[in-house]
């Protein structure tokens, strides 16, 4: 099916393996947002009142304590969530939230800081051992073609929670009255645990696991968990690396507002709005240019907006501020401030493309045995790069630097740990170059890609039209493909970085370079008998005419060696392209066609018993049509 034709995301809303988690993950996050910010609201007008701490340390003292659970009891809530049902977690999790607004409830009324800083802690306990049980049951609850949308859908609920908990915190502190903002906190708590009892109920991933109450020994154990996949470990060092821009950046929004600005109390609301929204669009963005499957190719491309338009905000800062602060509606018609929040809203959207993907990658590539402890990992980490964001901001502006000099640092180095992550995992920077090439330069449309199975080895063949065949075919697949691929092709300048990147196999003629030849059909058989995918063009060269050639024995000896099924595939609509040899030297090969439409068209399986030569060729060419 067409990815455009394929239902929205928002059908999950309809839905109870989906719904009811989404309303208690929300209300949890809501409530989170409410409650911290009027303590901090409170505290900093009525001082006198709650606290002699200076409201800077009292804020400092408040994120900190709020953190803090996720370092110390992530590890353990993982293992909770692994050894016990999911649902069972989260719902204990949820009434446990009652209990600490009735505790903030009594801290209010007794204006007693030190009780109203303990339910801040337990809240934060709330939200760590939440975690693992939220991310781990979205692979468990969804299917594959939905992790995208159903993680998109909770981050834009996440970031929409923060907003709308913030500016309720400020109309609950303008109230005052401590009865009506205990009730509040209360029945926000309560409609999250009625949300949680209608989710439906799961087998524990892990019956028999120990559960480990030492902290760092479990803390420990979790990030083993995560480290069972590089790709799963990296992905969550660019999550956490993700929040440590985020917190750096909202961190600085109430002085940058102020400061650089000259907006009021006010203009920070909208700089939030504005930046929430732009998540939130990014996010749910990702579903649609994903095609709906997990397209790691979206990362690379977050990653240069978040560098991007955090360089523009540098620039944008106006040059010279009034006498007095700004309420928004004469703060929205000085020059250059659109510039100011097309910036900040696209870094939103850009974060988006970057947090969705790595998120659905995580879930998607962890075992389920071990993906609640997985995602306890990651809520480590990306509490200690928090921590290390809050240092290293405090540490820039006490050394002199400028609220704009560091957003502008933030981007640039944004830009270094993404080079430094693309290197270390090229499957990231390859899937975003297919990404680019058939959302820019072609439009592809494809039928029949539920005949790639999803787990299992399978044997993929397919004419070959052009140079970028592969890379189609792997932007369409959602699980990696190990190619076959003449030598000659393979060293080709920058296309050779390309395929050595998507761990192509290079095969020469027998004639030409035997150990060539027999290394690539026993790296064949090592890839199948893993259970990975494999595709050969079983022409054994690019068409010089744009019609399918006779099939060469390779094929055979592959299934001679590892019999497995065999998926027919055809491509059409690159013959006219800049990547066929229809245009003679490289030099002719303008692009043509823009944008043109290219399909991929995948066959039922046949078994390898049935694989003869000219049966597959034959099933090819009834699949490509008459259009080369």
């Amino acid at each position: 099916m067409n990815p455009a034709q394929q239902p929205s995301q928002f059908r999950l809303f309809a839905q109870r393996r989906f719904l009811p988690f989404f309303g208690a993950q929300a209300f949890g996050t809501f409530n989170d947002n409410v409650y911290k910010n009027v303590l901090l609201i409170l505290a900093t007008y009525q001082a006198a009142t709650y606290t002699t701490l200076e409201p800077q340390l009292l804020t400092n003292l408040a994120g900190g304590l709020f953190i803090l659970p996720f370092v110390l009891f992530s590890g353990i809530a993982g293992q909770l969530a692994t050894r016990y049902d999911k649902t069972v977690v989260l719902k204990a999790v949820k009434a446990f939230e009652i209990l600490i607004m009735a505790t903030a409830a009594v801290g209010f009324a007794k204006q007693h800081i030190g009780i109203l800083l303990g339910a801040l802690f337990m809240m934060g306990a709330h939200s760590t051992f939440f975690a693992p049980a939220k991310y781990g049951l979205l692979p468990e609850v969804l299917e594959e073609s939905e992790l995208v949308g159903g993680n998109a859908l909770i981050q834009m609920g996440t970031f929409l929670a923060i907003l709308l908990g913030t500016l309720f915190a400020g109309i609950l502190a303008s109230h005052g009255d401590i009865d009506v903002i205990s009730t509040a906190l209360i029945a926000i708590a309560v409609a999250g645990f009625a949300a949680s009892l209608a989710i439906p109920k799961l087998k524990p991933a892990d019956a028999s696991l120990r559960i480990d109450w030492r902290p760092w020994t479990s803390a420990w154990d979790n990030i083993q968990a995560a480290r069972e996949s590089r790709t799963v470990f990296l992905s969550i060092l660019g999550i956490s690396w993700f929040w440590f821009y985020g917190a750096l950046v909202l961190a600085q929004l109430p002085l940058y507002s102020k400061d650089i600005l000259g907006g009021n109390e006010e203009v920070v609301t909208v700089l939030l709005v504005v930046f929430s929204a732009g998540v939130g669009i990014g996010s749910l963005l990702c579903e649609r240019l994903s095609g709906h499957k997990v397209e790691i190719g979206l990362v690379p491309f977050g990653s240069i907006g978040l560098t991007l338009f955090a360089v523009d905000l540098y620039f944008a800062a106006p040059a010279a501020l009034g006498p007095q602060l700004l309420a928004p509606s004469a703060f929205l018609t000085q020059p250059g401030i659109w510039r100011v929040l097309l910036d900040l809203g696209l870094i939103g959207v850009f974060g988006g493309f970057f947090i969705v993907p790595l998120n659905a990658l995580v879930q998607q590539r962890s075992r389920r045995e071990v993906i609640s402890r997985v995602i306890g990992a990651n809520s480590i980490l990306n509490a200690a790069f928090m921590v290390v964001a809050a240092l290293f901001g405090a540490a820039a502006l006490e050394a002199g630097m400028t609220i704009p000099q560091l957003l502008l640092a933030t981007g640039l180095l944004n830009a270094f740990v993404a080079i430094y992550i693309y290197t270390l995992v090229p499957e990231f920077l390859l899937r975003f170059l297919a990404w680019l090439l058939v959302h820019f330069m072609y439009r592809l449309k494809t039928e029949g890609l539920k005949n790639i199975p999803e787990e299992g080895p399978a044997l993929l063949i397919c004419n070959h039209v052009g140079f970028v065949d592969a890379i189609v075919i792997a932007a369409a697949s959602r699980r990696p493909v190990r190619f076959i691929m003449e030598n000659a092709i393979f060293r080709i300048p920058v296309l050779s970085t390309i395929f050595r990147g998507m761990k192509a196999i290079p095969v020469a003629p027998q004639k030409e370079d035997p150990e060539c030849y027999e290394r690539a059909f026993q790296l064949v058989a090592q890839e199948l008998r893993a259970g990975n995918l494999v595709c050969i063009f079983p022409e054994g060269r690019l068409t010089a005419d744009g019609e399918i050639g006779p099939f060469r024995p390779g094929m055979l000896r592959i299934l001679e060696e590892t019999p497995v099924p065999v998926i027919p595939m055809s491509l059409s609509g690159l013959w006219h392209s800049m990547f066929s040899r229809q245009y003679g030297p490289v030099w002719n090969r303008w692009p043509r066609r823009f944008w043109a439409r290219i399909t991929l068209r995948v066959g039922e399986p046949i078994a390898p018993e049935e694989a003869e030569l000219e049966v597959m060729r034959r099933r090819v060419v009834e699949l490509r049509g008459t259009n080369p």
